[in-house]
């Protein structure tokens, strides 16, 4: 059902799980609603370039898309397994938690519910607020690359958080350095463009680079790997029950509420719930694998710890990194055919590794000289004329750990930005009436 062309009430913008999400409560709990999602990518893809083998997703299968909300809904993970004919085998699975390449076929299985309500293939390149003297109403504009437009009465934005790029390597633009993102299709072409004989650099020390640095080499077309972390060693989570209460809908209340100092302490507290950490089965693999190389005297994989990154440099040859071993003062420079940044993303916000609004409403933000986005305890934010805007997934810095990328609390952040539209929305007809 194209929607180009006439006012829906609610666009979406990005069609990952945050607002596969918000699709989900839009039509259980608000079906009268018109609404349409802009996707950029060609289908409904979760985290194409990371699923690797044996990799999980660190979560537990029930924090899904709509179970916390909604036990009975058909489009549970439980359900899709069920529908899948394979309930009882994912029951048998000698795993803490899913596999990522399943939990991405659950995603994909939700999303095509929806698929007549969403425009794969479509980036949206810019917002603009629309004030008609025909009685319309206020609304926003959204135009895509592609040339297409459409018109909303309120915005969700999801499009994902910009990657982290450290400052030795910001403003390179050369296909040997990627981000985690794009690790998958990287590597294959690095592979292909050496003749398989590929030396990787592996920039981090989240879950993702320690599953990229087993992956890479178990690879038989890499012939080096080597991780670079700033920390004494790689560092394993805080899976504790106490910190995990984190992605308990009650803290975020508490973060929500709490003053800028002390959100500034419990985030410094609790970072390594998610971050610069890996879960112990994957650590323990690296290890284990590292122990192996040493007995056989192989040097394929190698771990440089307490390592600043202090410059990149692409040539002809390889690109070279230069790192400084903090606790030596020593200087170490080598090439590579690849660069892998697993250096996280950005928040919202004006300190270190933030950004002050999301990049599509970045122009609105200072045509009218906002400096910072005020975020509500519903995902509201209000930019002009009290036009209906919601961050879906973006709001770590002002809403805790359950906003870093996590599914945890997926189901329940939508019914709140579902019930906050349907009040706002309300609201304004009856303003019109």
């Amino acid at each position: 059902m194209s929607t180009r062309g006439k006012i829906v009430d609610v666009l979406g913008i990005g069609f990952g799980p945050a607002n596969i999400a918000l699709a989900i409560a839009l039509e259980e709990l608000a079906p009268g609603m018109s609404v349409q999602f802009l996707e950029k990518r060609l289908g409904p893809l979760w985290q194409p370039n990371m699923l690797l083998p044996g990799s999980d997703i660190q979560n537990h299968p029930l924090r899904d898309l709509v179970t916390p909300r909604n036990p009975r809904s058909r489009y549970s993970f439980t359900n899709f397994l069920f529908e899948q004919d394979r309930l009882y085998e994912h029951l048998n699975l000698p795993l803490h938690h899913p596999l990522r390449a399943e939990y991405a076929q659950y995603v994909s299985w939700a999303a095509n519910f929806f698929e007549d309500i969403v425009a794969y293939g479509c980036e949206a390149a810019s917002v603009e607020a629309v004030n008609p003297s025909n009685g319309e109403g206020a609304h926003y504009k959204v135009c895509c690359v592609d040339g297409g437009v459409f018109l909303a009465r309120s915005l969700v934005l999801a499009p994902g958080r910009t990657p982290h790029i450290p400052a030795p390597f910001a403003g390179i633009k050369d296909r040997r350095v990627r981000h985690l993102n794009d690790y998958l299709p990287a590597l294959a072409e690095a592979v292909a463009d050496t003749d398989g004989r590929c030396r990787i650099a592996v920039i981090g020390g989240s879950q993702s680079a320690v599953e990229i640095l087993l992956h890479a080499s178990d690879q038989t077309g890499v012939r080096e790997v080597v991780g670079f972390t700033r920390n004494f060693g790689y560092r394993q989570k805080d899976t504790s029950p106490f910190s995990d209460e984190v992605y308990f809908p009650s803290f975020v209340d508490t973060f929500h509420n709490a003053s800028a100092e002390h959100k500034a302490r419990l985030r410094q507290e609790l970072v390594h719930t998610n971050y610069s950490s890996a879960d112990i089965d994957v650590l323990n693999q690296l290890y284990v694998r590292k122990y192996e190389q040493m007995l056989q005297g192989e040097s394929r994989l190698q771990l440089r710890t307490s390592e600043d990154m202090v410059g990149c440099i692409p040539t002809p040859n390889g690109v070279q990194i230069k790192s400084r071993q903090y606790l030596q003062g020593s200087i170490h420079s080598q090439s590579f055919d690849l660069v892998i940044l697993a250096t996280g993303f950005l928040d919202l916000g004006t300190g270190d590794r933030q950004e002050p609004f999301p990049s599509l409403l970045a122009p609105i933000a200072r045509e009218n000289e906002i400096d910072t986005l005020t975020i509500a305890r519903d995902y509201r934010v209000d930019l002009l004329n009290g036009l209906p805007t919601y961050l879906n997934g973006l709001c770590e810095s002002s809403h805790g750990m359950g906003d870093a990328g996590s599914f945890s609390l997926l189901a329940l952040r939508s019914q709140s930005i579902v019930e906050s539209l349907t009040s706002n929305l309300e609201a304004r007809v009856q303003r019109h009436a």
